[in-house]
């Protein structure tokens, strides 16, 4: 028997969960088909076709699928790298617009998309590796979304009056003479009070 899937919406790339079930929605102008995969706390995994399609966006709404479940995704597609397309279903990617990821990529032969002996004999990646990357890559996590943000509004700033100011975090604190050591080069140290 299998998982009940909705269409969804295309609108909020990623997964989203609603206190219901969860949207999956990934972004794909070439891909021919997409599976979501479902781990559980075994690492079993249960895929689940999106059939839906839409400006490009695969989606699909699980209802039922919470807080905690661990997905990735197959994409199905051409497999011709001298083209660039390097579609392979072997191997797991993580969700791109992840709110959360799970796990540590572990250097394997399989999470590469080509044979490593190719690589050694001929000097070339334009071979087709059909071994499974799932048990060695990370996994997105569905996450609750909300954010509780205490009072806090938007500054209403007009843009006559806006300065857009684009740094580095560790150029910006690492050296500032009122910043405690160990917020020195790190983002904790931009929001910190200061002194200037």
């Amino acid at each position: 028997m299998g998982m009940q899937v909705w269409p969804g919406h295309p609108h909020l790339l990623g997964a989203n969960w609603d206190g219901s079930g969860t949207n999956f929605a990934l972004f794909s102008e070439n891909a021919t088909a997409v599976d979501l995969c479902l781990f559980d706390q075994q690492g079993l995994e249960t895929r689940v076709a999106l059939q839906e399609v839409e400006n490009y966006v695969w989606h699909g709404y699980l209802p039922g699928v919470g807080l905690g479940q661990r997905y990735g995704f197959r994409v199905h597609g051409p497999y011709q790298p001298e083209t660039g397309d390097r579609f392979n279903p072997h191997k797991l990617l993580i969700d791109p617009y992840a709110r959360a990821v799970e796990g540590d990529v572990q250097l394997e032969p399989a999470i590469f998309g080509y044979n490593m002996a190719t690589i050694v004999r001929d000097n070339t990646d334009l071979s087709f590796a059909d071994s499974d990357s799932a048990p060695y890559v990370p996994k997105g996590v569905v996450v609750d979304p909300s954010f509780d943000w205490d009072g806090d509004r938007h500054p209403n700033t007009p843009w006559h009056r806006t300065i857009i100011y684009e740094t580095h975090v560790k150029g910006i604190t690492q050296r500032h003479p009122s910043l405690p050591a160990p917020l020195r080069g790190h983002l904790c140290g931009v929001g910190a009070p200061r002194d200037d």
